[in-house]
């Protein structure tokens, strides 16, 4: 089983001012691939700054959503599924990100580990960094890459418990 962990940065409220992303492929519950992009966003507004420390500044010579998407493409090659934290707004800015760069959205479905926090392992709150605070997972919260890589984390003991489940 292959996916890619993924974690987007915004700029603002609006999905599609993503300012960053981290990206973790995993092939057989073996991290095999680790990428982070700074993404400029079409607007100039950064309210989320005080959260994860990008501004403007930090992005005007980077590329937009379109080019850095260009850059992501190959790790998305054979994976069965995307893995976020809280899918829904992962998944949510991503395709606000290639509706507003006229990107294809890739048809590939996410995993929440959120809910899978909840499910498996009851854990409530299901912050990120409360449930790798309960898996003992490093995490440097809100820079991408470092939020991917706890996501993978979490997603490869999720498999495994399944795993052990059923040969219960």
């Amino acid at each position: 089983m292959n996916f890619l962990a993924i974690d987007f940065e915004t700029a603002n409220y609006f999905g599609d001012s993503a300012c960053a992303v981290g990206l973790v492929r995993v092939e057989n519950e073996i991290i095999t691939r680790r990428e982070y992009y700074l993404i400029k966003p079409r607007t100039s507004w950064f309210h989320f700054t005080y959260i994860h420390g990008i501004d403007k500044e930090t992005v005007k010579n980077e590329g937009h959503f379109n080019v850095t998407w260009k850059k992501v493409q190959p790790m998305l090659d054979g994976i069965d599924f995307f893995a976020a934290h809280n899918a829904g707004f992962d998944r949510g800015v991503l395709e606000a990100c290639c509706r507003s760069f006229n990107v294809p959205m890739p048809e590939i479905p996410f995993k929440c580990t959120v809910e899978l926090s909840r499910k498996l392992w009851k854990i409530f709150p299901t912050k990120l960094n409360l449930v790798c605070e309960h898996f003992g997972i490093p995490l440097d919260h809100h820079y991408a890459l470092s939020d991917a890589e706890a996501c993978a984390a979490i997603m490869i003991n999720a498999i495994q418990y399944e795993k052990n489940s059923v040969k219960a």
